[in-house]
């Protein structure tokens, strides 16, 4: 693909991009915000309504230069409108991942310490509620839902699990990505550049406790921070002295994701999808299909044959 072709194709994406973020004219309760806020509207954010927050959609750079820096260096996304919650056994000798592969059609009992998985919540016509990251941490979970599904989800596995407890988590949570997001975090913490891919690690800056992960949430290589909400904008500051780190909005998250080939909740899949008509069954061990012990298993295996 040459140049021209690339920024043809960008700006498809750009346009793509533009109708998922349309804005909704309809009366609105009072929006919710994240922590950092008063950052973005500092930094000269456009600020959209976006799953009953009030976002960031772009900053001043505009969205296909936020697109091309994340690609070439590093773009900080601020993502704490994002679910975030941890499922905690009632006893001990209970493991919280057991249980929850009960409700996902994904491989989550067989997660070692510190890994995470890609997965989804299915409903008994195997239609996707939800798509999440799960992360095991002994015989607990930690989980990240999409904003606009989070209290839907929360509802859900509330209602389907017994003998454990969803605690709903009052963190931020930022994503650090492109091909400086290494040296830019590892500088800070040394212990992150051997880090896997779908891998998990706590940290420690100030006196608090951050949850680093290795997912590349658009994409390209990079981190997810998961941090207290009083802590956020102090250590979004810090990132973003690096020259290398530019803040990062909704319309370039989109545009990098489809670019990525990634699912958005709401876009690509929904209630209307399975994992098999979303090409997700890369994401389903074939236990889980011969066992077909998750909501919609009869259904999937039907449509794979």
């Amino acid at each position: 693909m040459d140049d021209s072709d690339s920024k043809r194709w960008l700006m498809d994406c750009m346009t793509e991009t533009a109708d998922i973020l349309k804005e909704d004219n309809t009366v609105q309760p009072p929006l919710k915000r994240t922590p950092l806020y008063d950052l973005h509207v500092e930094l000269g954010a456009k600020m959209v309504p976006f799953a009953g927050y009030d976002m960031p959609v772009q900053y001043p750079l505009g969205v296909m230069k936020e697109h091309l820096h994340t690609r070439t260096q590093a773009g900080l996304f601020d993502v704490s409108h994002m679910g975030q919650a941890r499922l905690v056994p009632h006893v001990r000798d209970v493991d919280a991942a057991d249980l929850f592969e009960r409700l996902v059609p994904g491989g989550i009992s067989t997660l070692k310490e510190g890994r995470i998985r890609y997965t989804q919540l299915t409903d008994d016509s195997a239609g996707i509620l939800d798509d999440l990251m799960a992360t095991r941490f002994g015989n607990t979970l930690w989980l990240v839902v999409n904003a606009a599904c989070k209290d839907a989800d929360y509802a859900h596995i509330r209602g389907h699990l017994t003998g454990v407890e969803l605690e709903i988590a009052d963190r931020g949570l930022l994503a650090l990505q492109g091909p400086e997001a290494s040296r830019v975090l590892s500088g800070l913490f040394p212990e992150v550049a051997g880090m896997a891919f779908m891998s998990a690690v706590n940290v420690d800056w100030d006196g608090q406790t951050l949850l680093v992960s290795r997912c590349g949430y658009t994409g390209e290589d990079g981190y997810e921070i998961s941090i207290p909400a009083e802590a956020t904008e102090a250590f979004c500051r810090v990132l973003l002295a690096d020259d290398a780190v530019e803040m990062i909005g909704l319309g370039a998250r989109d545009s990098l994701r489809l670019e990525a080939g990634l699912c958005l909740y709401g876009h690509d899949i929904d209630t209307t999808t399975t994992p098999a008509q979303a090409d997700l069954l890369w994401s389903v061990p074939k236990r889980r299909l011969e066992q077909a012990n998750f909501p919609g298993a009869d259904v999937v295996n039907t449509q794979i044959g």
